[in-house]
Formats: C-alpha cells, structure tokens, sequence
C-alpha cells in the first residue's frame, strides 16, 4: 500500500498533512469506522480521498449536493483519478452503463446521492462492487436535529447490508453535541474513531455593527482592506445593485447567484479567484466548494438564518492564516426582515400537500406514475398558472427536494426547437447572400436528420461548438432564420429542472414527511432565535457565543471581535481633550458630517461618537436639519 503522504504529493501537491487530517487517514485506512467534524476549510474530502486511492477498490460517496458531487469528480479527473456520479436526472440506461463501469472499469469513486439507494439496480451492482470505503459527506444531515435534514440520508444504512465488511467514514462542518450522537447512532457506529477540531478560527475578527447607512459602511470597510472579499446579500438583485454600487465607487466587483448561466458563473467566478475583480457579491448559492486562501472579509449585509450557515459562510475568510474579518452589518429593520424571509415564509402541511397536487398536474402526471421523470421547469410560470407567492411556493419546492420526494436542480438554460420549414434547394440559395450563417446551418442539417419533417430539441451548447461561435451568436442567427421564414423556431427560457423522486400519490405522498415538516419548522424557528441572539448579545465576546452555540467548552475571549475590541480600555483624559480641541476647530471653518469629520481627524467612529456625545450634552455644539454639527455659539 502505497505511503498517504507520497498520494498527497503526487496529486496534491502538498508535502505535509494538515491539522488531524494524517491522524485520521491513519484510522480510515485501518478500517475503523471514523467520525471527522472539521470546519469549512479544514480539509475533510482528502479524509477520505486518499484512504481510498492508498487501497485497491472503489470508494462510495454519499453527498445530497449535486453542484458539490460534480465539483469534486471534475477536481478527481482533473488528477487523472477516475470518478463519477450519478445523481436523480440520469436516464435507467446511463445509470446501468455507469453502474458496470464501476465495476469493471478501475474507477476510484462513485458519487451517490442518498436517493439512488433506494434503487434495487444500484443496491444489486453495489454489491458486486470492490468498495474499498463508504464516506458520508455532509453527515449532519442524517440527524433530525441537524442543519438541512433529509430523510433520504436514513437510506444510507443500506449500505452497510450490501457491504458489511467495509468501514464508514462520516464528515460535517456542523455539528452540535446531540446531532453528532445521532450520527453515529443512525450509522451504526461500534466503538468510532472520533475526530473533532475546535471550531475556534484566531485570525478572524468577528464584528457585528449597526449601521442605518450599510453601502457607506461597506465602501469604507472595502476600501481599507484592499484584498479579496465576499459579501452575502439576500437575493439575486441584490447581487447585481451592490456589486454596481462597489463599481461606481470604483472597487472592482462581480456578482454570483442560481440564476445565471453556467458561462457566466464560470466567467465571475474566474475573475474573482484570479483576484482581476476584488469583491464577489453573492447569494449563500455561492462558497460551496471554493477554496480561495486570501480572503480578507466575509460581509454580510442581510442576516444569515442560522448560525450554521453563517459560521459556513463567515469561515472562507482567512484560510491562509492571516488576520481576516467575518462582518454582520445590521439595522433596526433586520430582525423583522429575517423573521419575514425565514419564518413567515415556513410553508404549512397543507399547503406542502396543495403544491405538490398541482406540480403534478402541471407536468401531467398520472396517479401512481412519475418515479424518475425529469421536466425542464419555469418556476415564475408556475406560480402564475396557481397564484402562488414565489417566496413561500420555493421554499415549499426546497422542502419536497429535502424530504426526496423530488429532486430540484437549479440551472438557466434555453429549450429550442427548430423545424426547416424552406426547401433544401431554397436554403442553399439562401446561404448564398447570407455567407455568415452558412456553417450555423450545415452544423443543424448534419446533427439532426429529422428537421425538415417536424419540431426538433436541439442542443445549442454543441451545434454552437461544431459551427466554431458562441452559443449568443448562435441564438441570434436562429432569430434571423426565423424571421427570414427558413425555420419555425420556439425557444423558452427554463431557470431550473425537476425529477420526481416519488410515485404521484398525493395526500398519502405527504402525510408520510407531514411530522418532518412540522418538526422542521419548529428547528428553523430556534435557528432565528439563535442568530438574533448572536448580533443583539453586545456584552460576549463574538467569538465564544459562536463557540459555545456549538457546545464547546472553556472558552477564552478573543481579543479581536467587535465585542472585544469596544471594551477595551478608553482614550486617556488628555487623548479626548485633544480630539475635543480637535472637533472645535473644524467646526469653527463650518459643519461638518461625522463622516468628514472621521476623514479629517483619522480617528476611530466610536471615539468620535463619544466627543460627540459630550459636546451635545454640554451644549458645545448643535445639529443642524440636514444632520451636519456646527458649534452653539456660530
């Protein structure tokens, strides 16, 4: 068996482990059932990777993140190491090709999500398999008390039937102290190694800071620290309205979120990581995955719905070690928005049962019908056919995916068909005063045989590369054939494809999560309560309430968080004496803002609002109508 270390070199490039990662390889490689609860950052895929490429066989793995399952097959084969996945959209044919290729075809790892356990076809070839490990990525998941249960993840213990002798590898981010009990109960775990790594990140400063004017806030924090950021925001359009904003003040920035094309979070996204563009704005779409050592600040304008996915999203900050920030910029208005957005919008167990009667009547599915159908799907038009709200019906939709009663993948793509509707000796007369469009047109007529007799779903991706032109150039040439009365074309817009997981049963479909739901809905509420808690508690340090949320014991403050650094010892008497005399002179020249007053002084705001304090209190100095101060006695 070949040394982990020399593995790590030739594929990864590292010369030494990091944190627990060899300590745990170790126990995974002997065949202990191993429980790893690493922080975002902290390496966990390679606990698992390497164990299985040091021994002969393939690896299983377990993950309900189809965009994460892609990612790390693309980053394997990248390598050179052979991998797969097979997710809910793959057609019975593919899905026994890829299942035989598993195992005569020397692959590495296979993919699963937990769905396709309940397949007699995966469990048969499962077992003719040379599994080598089982690894549960995202474990949290299998636990009714853990962030983004799914029942499916009970199917997991299959595995342990169709491969009894193989050990067990479970991996979170996230976990507290009785969903890690579940855990291991649910995998039936027997004397586990466990490995667990503090949650405690030094080098991030935690702030939290109330802000009525959070764009000016974020300019200055982005202008001081000059270095690779990332801000959360609530959704789409936000992504776009503050990543224009940065740019107007000319902070470079791009934007990410669920509805942009595969090329254009390809083409962010590279300019981001390449550090051509400092600031990516994004949706919590964005992060999972990514790997960015330098990021200096995670800034979150709109507040996170549980401390979980915040301490996810706040931890892509400094992963090189250095010093970073993880900031929460917050108003009076916050709390009742996130009560709105997370809370307000939890959907019903009727109203679960009402959605999901008329996904199946949209899509036509008969009773006891639709297991493993995939439909392209317009989700703007689907609550218009019904008057559904959009926030409420997704969230219901999200919910269904959990709960594997449908699989919702979230991608833009256009659905064309086309149909020569002019005569071939007509079409090649017409090339002839329209030489642009010539390979465009013979790439169609060459790819698809049928298209003079009816209506045929072309691929625009490939037709577009056999023509040597962007998929654009390619849409627009189909709008001028079109006009031109060569071909009927009918192309629609579709931001994301659903497969039914389940037979169309109705009430009975539901009634069987309808405990889940309502168990859920109670867990999202003490969720809220927690980040309220978390951005409202200005007396604990930042750092141990995230700490303590996650059960860990013994707690230091940090130093560094907003908390921390508010208590630490004030300006000496002459230091505001100074800063008073200070004030007093600008006023004398004319008002000022507190903003342009903090430029001129190069002082802290919070010192600043102390002076302040006290000049109004002594009637020193006023405030004007238009917010400005200006002294009592001008």
């Amino acid at each position: 068996m070949e040394h982990p270390i020399n593995i790590l070199e030739r594929y990864w490039n590292y010369t030494e482990f990091r944190n627990n990662q060899e300590a745990i390889i170790e126990a995974v490689i002997s065949g202990e059932d191993t429980f790893v609860l690493l922080p975002t950052g902290g390496g966990k895929s390679l606990c698992f990777q390497i164990p299985a490429l040091a021994k002969k066989g393939i690896c299983i793995v377990v993950s309900p993140l189809i965009a994460l399952m892609k990612d790390q097959v693309q980053a394997l084969n990248n390598k050179n190491i052979k991998a797969l996945a097979i997710t809910s959209g793959i057609s019975y044919n593919d899905l026994d090709t890829l299942l035989d290729n598993c195992i005569y075809g020397n692959y590495k790892f296979l993919y699963l999500s937990p769905e396709r356990l309940q397949q007699e076809l995966v469990q048969d070839r499962i077992r003719q398999m040379n599994v080598n490990l089982i690894a549960i990525d995202e474990a949290h998941c299998i636990s009714q008390w853990g962030n983004d249960f799914r029942p499916s993840y009970k199917n997991i213990i299959l595995l342990r039937q169709l491969q009894p002798s193989v050990n067990v590898v479970a991996l979170t981010a996230s976990a507290k102290e009785n969903v890690v009990e579940d855990i291991i109960k649910e995998l039936d775990f027997i004397q586990p190694k466990i490995f667990r790594q503090s949650f405690l990140r030094p080098n991030i400063g935690y702030m939290v800071y109330h802000e009525n004017d959070k764009y000016y806030r974020l300019e200055t924090i982005l202008k001081k620290y000059t270095q690779s950021s990332i801000i959360y925001v609530r959704n789409r359009k936000l992504t776009l309205e503050v990543s224009s904003f940065l740019e107007s003040k000319n902070i470079t920035a791009t934007y990410y979120h669920g509805g942009l094309s595969n090329a254009e979070k390809e083409t962010n996204m590279t300019s981001w990581l390449n550090n051509q563009k400092q600031v990516m704005v994004a949706t919590n779409a964005f992060g999972m995955g990514i790997d960015k050592p330098d990021v200096k600040t995670v800034i979150h304008i709109n507040l996170p719905e549980s401390i979980e996915s915040y301490f996810q999203e706040a931890g892509r900050a400094g992963r090189n070690g250095e010093k970073a920030f993880a900031v929460i910029l917050k108003n009076d208005s916050d709390s009742q928005l996130v009560k709105n957005q997370f809370l307000s919008v939890l959907p019903s167990v009727d109203y679960v049962k009402q959605v999901y009667r008329k996904l199946c009547n949209y899509f036509q599915i008969s009773y006891g019908e639709g297991v493993y159908t995939t439909y392209d799907f317009n989700f703007n038009a689907f609550c218009k056919t019904y008057n559904f709200g959009t926030i409420l019906c997704y969230n219901t939709l999200q919910l269904l995916d959990r709960n594997s009663v449908i699989t919702l993948s979230k991608q833009f793509k256009n659905k064309v068909t086309v149909q020569f509707i002019m005569s071939s000796t007509s079409i090649f007369n017409y090339l002839e005063t329209h030489q642009d469009l010539n390979l465009m047109v013979k790439s169609l007529l060459r790819m698809y045989g049928g298209i003079f007799d009816y209506e045929t779903k072309i691929n625009t991706l490939k037709v577009s590369e056999k023509a040597s032109v962007s998929e654009s150039t390619l849409i627009n040439a189909l709008h001028q054939l079109e006009k031109d009365e060569v071909i009927n074309l009918n192309l629609s817009k579709t931001d994301a494809q659903i497969t039914f997981i389940q037979p169309r049963e109705d009430e009975k479909t539901i009634n069987r999560i309808a405990s889940i739901i309502e168990q859920q809905n109670k867990l999202k509420q003490q969720q809220v309560k927690a980040m309220l808690n978390y951005i409202e508690n200005d007396s604990v340090c930042k750092s141990m309430q995230l700490l303590s949320y996650f059960d860990e014991k013994n707690l230091e403050p940090c130093g560094v968080c907003s908390v921390c650094t508010n208590s630490k010892k004030k300006p000496k008497k002459e230091e505001i004496t100074k800063l008073k005399n200070r004030i007093i002179e600008l006023l004398e020249k004319g008002d000022l803002s507190s903003r342009q007053m903090v430029q001129y002084l190069n002082c802290s705001e919070k010192d600043l609002k102390t002076i302040i304090k006290l000049l109004l209190e002594h009637n020193i100095i006023t405030i004007t109508p238009t917010n400005t101060y200006k002294l009592s006695h001008l």
